[in-house]
């Protein structure tokens, strides 16, 4: 059986998807345990019910969780304000780290963690669970054995519904609110877009411009709209739009051409994936990728991270990588704010 490994849990009330990553540390058996950080014991009850043997004991105090613990992993979902301390602690205390996004309301405050996790040989993973839904590996094989050729542009948007920005309940929380959250759809959802056309193209953004609004009107200080044109370093041009824009569901799609043909990545839907290529199999016919949708989600991710830290084999997603996503965030931001494009390697200082 491969080795497994003690996780600790560190939330509190307000922490995000708690309910999702208590199911997958239950499912995932190279977790033998978990321990869990929640200080106002908020989630102590659905720990215990859902983790079953699995649970060994909650802390109040994250300090003594570490110091008596010592668990290989921490998985951290907590208001970004406050996470970036947390998960400094774990790091220094020698544990991996999965950390719910965005864990901080500016790149200044991750980009130490990064270079934490760095020096101390740990992994530092932020939440972008999108990247191991099967037809996302599917796009990018096709890219990276040359389907596509070469890379010209990329289209792509994540809009949600707005329903939850006009409940007074929402408004409370620290989503809305940018001092808490550094941003609203885009660092929210929008980040999960991002970080896919960057991770199917192998391409990171370089510079952007962009706009963000508040075009709803609700009573909340983040944007629930944004757009913005990306240049790749690959020399590839693309936009984004990212919004609550529906009264329910979700519109989503990722759209890449080349000099070979073209693919379409729409998670969302029955046939998730597209695509027309010159070269290889049926040259010059769409084609429609059969493989199956699952598994897909936070478990399969967790799971993942879970292996990597066990067996100290490759991360879902890399610490460099994590920034990265939220560099391309706040640039947008920043471009916004400033009127100007923006280097998105600037924002490990802003």
């Amino acid at each position: 059986m491969p080795e497994g490994i003690k996780v600790a849990l560190l939330t509190h009330a307000g922490g995000a998807h708690v309910s999702a990553y208590l199911a997958a540390l239950a499912a995932t058996d190279q977790c033998t345990s978990v321990v869990l950080g929640d200080p106002d014991g908020h989630f102590e009850a659905d720990a215990k019910r859902v983790l079953k043997d699995k649970f060994a004991r909650s802390y109040r105090n994250v300090s003594e969780l570490l110091k008596v613990e010592q668990p290989q992993l921490a998985l951290v979902t907590m208001e970004a304000a406050i996470a970036p301390p947390v998960i400094a602690a774990a790091l220094e205390a020698g544990c991996h780290v999965f950390a719910e996004k965005p864990s901080c309301v500016r790149a200044a405050d991750f980009a130490p963690l990064a270079t934490i996790a760095d020096q101390k040989h740990r992994f530092l993973m932020l939440a972008l669970a999108n990247r191991l839904n099967p037809e996302v590996l599917a796009a990018k094989r096709l890219i990276e054995t040359g389907r596509l050729g070469k890379l010209y542009g990329l289209e792509m948007h994540l809009v949600a519904d707005q329903t939850r920005l006009k409940q007074k309940s929402y408004h409370q929380k620290w989503f809305a609110q940018k001092d808490r959250a550094g941003g609203g759809h885009l660092m929210w959802l929008g980040i999960h877009w991002l970080d896919l056309a960057m991770h199917v193209t192998g391409s990171s953004i370089d510079s952007v411009a962009g706009f963000i609004a508040n075009v709803g009107g609700q009573p909340i200080d983040v944007e629930d709209s944004a757009a913005a044109s990306l240049k790749f370093d690959n020399g590839m041009l693309g936009t984004i739009t990212s919004g609550y824009y529906l009264d329910r569901g979700y519109h989503s799609h990722i759209k890449v051409w080349g000099s070979s043909g073209w693919l379409h990545l729409e998670s969302m839907k029955d046939e998730p994936l597209t695509w027309y290529s010159t070269n290889g199999d049926k040259p010059g016919q769409v084609q429609t990728w059969s493989g199956s949708k699952q598994p897909r989600g936070y478990t399969p991710f967790v799971q993942a991270a879970v292996k990597a830290c066990a067996e100290m084999s490759d991360p879902p997603v890399s610490a460099a990588h994590s920034l990265r996503a939220l560099k391309t965030v706040f640039a947008i931001y920043s471009s916004a704010e400033s009127g100007r494009t923006v280097v998105v390697d600037d924002q490990t200082v802003g």
